[in-house]
């Protein structure tokens, strides 16, 4: 393993994170700092609990999913695609590293800031509702495997497009809807049962029932089966990312 490669790769996207902090920090956590004040002021008004838990506590660990996974899906996706587009990939793709260390310096640089954003946006919710994490591992187990995980998939999805306006095609049309559609607001169990039905096919559903189990031990589905499909979403994107530095898809080309 070429250790030196992967601090290379890292601590360069790092560097550019620190470089755009507004963009970069203070951007997200001023947009999910307004969803606590709008839908927990607002809406929290007329709804006082569900589960036995405030509203406003209620929707701390979905906006936090919510803004990880838009926000690492923007950083590693743009992370890989500014080299395809400067050219620069060819000189990562020359060097004498494998592709595991370049997926680990690029990810990694793009998981660590998810991390630090859902880090600093949880604190700035301390300050409007009352926050209790029941399980801290395991919601750190989650929110280190979403990170991971959306960071892999924005991987692919950079080296996919082909311009710009594809790297926000799927988080837009895509991502942001199955957030929403998925308990960030809500508990399915609110819905009819048909329409409950139908959520269970959003994966993003066990994405955030599984971490908000870890703050209320309130969830939609099985804690074990919500670990289990973030698991299985990561070694998917893993598998992918390998086919494609093996095959060089819209890479060498």
């Amino acid at each position: 393993m070429n250790f030196q490669a992967i601090k290379a790769i890292y601590r360069f996207e790092m560097a550019r994170m620190f470089r755009t902090v507004v963009q970069s920090i203070v951007a997200p956590v001023l947009s999910t700092s307004l969803y606590f004040v709008i839908f927990g002021a607002a809406i929290g008004s007329r709804i006082t609990e569900i589960d036995g838990v405030s509203y406003g506590a209620f929707i701390v660990p979905g906006l936090i999913m919510l803004s990880i996974m838009t926000e690492s899906i923007s950083n590693s996706s743009f992370a890989i695609y500014f080299p395809k587009f400067t050219g620069t990939i060819f000189e990562v793709l020359s060097a004498p590293v494998s592709w595991a260390e370049v997926v680990i310096g690029y990810v990694g640089a793009a998981a660590t800031k998810s991390v630090i954003i859902g880090t600093i946006i949880l604190f700035t919710a301390s300050f409007f509702v009352d926050i209790q994490i029941a399980h801290p591992v395991i919601m750190v187990t989650f929110l280190i495997l979403t990170c991971v995980s959306f960071c892999l998939f924005g991987f692919i999805l950079g080296i996919w497009a082909d311009g710009w306006e594809k790297l926000t095609i799927v988080p837009i049309l895509v991502i942001m809807p199955l957030t929403f559609l998925g308990g960030t607001f809500y508990s399915i169990s609110m819905l009819p049962p048909a329409w409950q039905t139908v959520s269970l096919f959003n994966p993003v559903v066990y994405l955030i029932s599984g971490f908000r189990w870890s703050f209320y031990e309130n969830a939609d589905v099985s804690v074990a089966l919500s670990l289990t499909m973030t698991v299985s979403f990561l070694l998917i994107c893993l598998a992918v990312v390998r086919w494609i530095f093996k095959t060089g898809y819209r890479l060498r080309n």
